[in-house]
């Protein structure tokens, strides 16, 4: 069982950055799709981001492109979403999550929360307008 730490988040006013980070107990990088989701009060669990991590192929989310930016390290078993220009929007509690999946499954269904079977405990966005 893979145990997922996230940190990083905080409060922020709209249009600055944030950086979380989420930390891997074990891991192999072999074949896995990483993902953020968060949920805002009210709302349903909403896929972020996500990378395949053979590849580094990364995906995101419409509201989210060209702001925000998944990357990992492998050297530390860290996942990271590099968050800018965030808006009221974006506020929410964000997860971790990794998913046993082949590289075009991740590309497929990397949005789904019921396709990962390990997730991390949330850190909370908050963003001020």
């Amino acid at each position: 069982q893979v145990q997922l730490v996230e940190s990083g988040g905080g409060s922020v006013q709209a249009g600055g950055s944030l950086r979380l980070s989420c930390a891997a107990s074990s891991y192999t990088y072999s074949s896995r799709c990483m993902g953020w989701f968060r949920q805002a009060p009210g709302k349903e669990r909403e896929g972020v981001a996500a990378i395949y991590t053979g590849s580094r192929q990364s995906y995101y989310t419409e509201s989210v492109k060209g702001r925000f930016t998944i990357s990992r390290d492998s050297a530390k078993n860290t996942l990271h979403l590099q968050m800018d220009s965030l808006k009221s929007e974006d506020t929410a509690m964000y997860y971790c999550a990794a998913a046993d999946l082949g590289s075009l499954s991740c590309r497929a269904t990397w949005g789904l929360s019921s396709r990962y079977n390990n997730w991390g405990q949330g850190t909370q966005v908050t963003v001020s307008s």
